[in-house]
């Protein structure tokens, strides 16, 4: 492990809502929920406000709403997320080539590597410097934690929550980690939880304490081995630049549990198309098609079928869904089904369309087969998601509060203005549109070109 505390760790805090919040001054230092709306939705994100009610990430939305049922609950808006992601990022790289995404909001960065940083002082002045630019060009904030290794720089900026930075001197990790509970590390979910906890231990000390030959014969020899080291402030993981995805995979929870067999292939094809989608904006193709079918009963079954080689080509992912399909009994309804594909590799094998049909298909379609007619001619009620940016004619820009009934609520304004008035219109309204999100930080003339790029953090004057 390092002398030096020059691995950083970056969590953006309460990502999806804080970005709701920036975007939305009414909202500002209120309740917020971002994730699924349906009867089966989760939450992604609670703000820190929501937190104090009980909400949290991974809850069920509808038990959120009991807890917090005055909280402002938005659907997510992921292309907005993903652009400022992509200009924290650039910030991480600007100090390091070594830079470890985890997630949109999360991520390693090795600063020895970037010679940023070689010291206690100078690693800390860099992350004190990442916040501040964090904040220039989103308007967000970041928890930053940094230590000797990528274990105890994550402890670290979990301890600097929200909108801090925690540096743990070489040297202290023990003592720091000695009364912490064992779910602290890494690897201890809360199956592995329980099972030490049945054993008396209770805390990293308690870990420590039981030995390595004890923690080998409770969780088997990699898991005991890892713990016991992590245990004694141990961690010699690289911080890795390039993380290869295993696979890429959709899925679908639906509202109302799906009986029909048509209707259920039919969703099947679609998750295929959009599966395929995705593996060809990451420049990949694969072997392997996974079917997961979660049934009416909670139970999740998952085939499998592995191709003669890697394709990218969506009839044959179709073609191999649907026989995957026949193997599995839908009869009591289906709540949730997703299309994945793995074995990824970045070239193609043009032959394997005979699989599926004589040629080959290059266009994928965005939707199922179009509705019978008597089915068309009543027209589609115009979807409002909440949270979500709208621009009326006469009113500008404003966001949804709400819709249902043939109304959708709109509240007129923007990330630099007060709180702004609420109006009510009718879903088919045309002056009413979908708009695009706007900026949540402006750009002043004479600014440095990192705080003018990227679209929706920043604007040109």
């Amino acid at each position: 492990m390092r002398s030096s505390p020059t691995i950083l760790h970056l969590d953006m805090d309460a990502f999806f809502a804080t970005v709701e919040q920036a975007s939305k001054p009414s909202l500002r230092g209120k309740a917020v929920v971002v994730g699924g709306l349906g009867p089966r939705g989760v939450v992604a994100t609670a703000s820190y406000e929501a937190r104090v009610f009980g909400v949290h990430s991974a809850m069920p939305m509808a038990q959120a709403r009991r807890l917090a049922p005055n909280a402002a609950y938005l659907v997510p808006r992921f292309a907005l997320y993903r652009s400022i992601s992509e200009q924290v990022m650039g910030l991480l790289r600007d100090l390091s080539p070594l830079v470890e995404p985890l997630s949109l909001d999360e991520a390693f960065v090795d600063l020895e590597a970037g010679g940023t940083a070689w010291d206690e002082q100078s690693a800390r002045l860099a992350g004190a410097k990442l916040r501040a630019d964090i904040r220039a060009v989103t308007g967000l904030t970041g928890s930053v934690g940094l230590a000797a290794s990528k274990m105890l720089a994550k402890i670290a900026s979990e301890q600097a929550k929200p909108d801090g930075l925690v540096l743990i001197e070489p040297g202290t990790e023990r003592a720091l980690l000695g009364p912490m509970s064992v779910r602290t590390l890494p690897g201890v979910g809360p199956a592995t939880g329980d099972h030490l906890r049945r054993a008396g231990i209770h805390t990293v000390d308690e870990l420590a304490e039981a030995g390595e030959d004890e923690l080998v014969r409770l969780l088997g020899k990699a898991h005991g081995h890892a713990l016991y080291a992590m245990a004694l402030a141990r961690d010699e993981r690289p911080v890795v630049a390039e993380r290869e995805a295993k696979s890429v995979s959709v899925e679908d929870t639906y509202d109302v549990d799906i009986h029909d067999r048509v209707r259920v292939g039919t969703e099947v094809r679609r998750l295929a198309d959009r599966c395929v989608r995705r593996l060809r904006g990451a420049g990949l193709s694969g072997r392997t098609i996974v079917l997961k079918v979660r049934r009416y009963d909670f139970s999740t079954l998952t085939r499998s079928e592995t191709l003669r080689g890697p394709t990218d080509d969506p009839a044959v992912v179709r073609e191999a869904a649907a026989r995957l399909l026949e193997s599995v009994d839908t009869t009591g309804g289906v709540r949730l089904l997703g299309v994945g594909i793995s074995g990824l590799a970045d070239y193609t094998q043009e032959d394997l369309f005979a699989q599926a049909a004589g040629v080959r298909e290059d266009t994928l379609a965005e939707e199922p087969e179009a509705a019978p007619a008597e089915e068309r001619q009543a027209p589609t009620e115009r979807l409002w998601p909440a949270g979500h940016d709208v621009r009326h004619a006469a009113y500008g820009h404003g966001w949804v509060q709400g819709s249902g009934l043939g109304r959708v609520t709109v509240r007129f304004e923007t990330p630099h203005s007060e709180p702004g008035r609420v109006r009510t219109f009718r879903t088919d309204d045309p002056d009413l549109e979908p708009a695009e999100p706007l900026p949540l930080v402006t750009r002043r003339p004479g600014e440095g070109e990192r705080a003018g790029t990227g679209g929706v953090g920043s604007t040109s004057p």
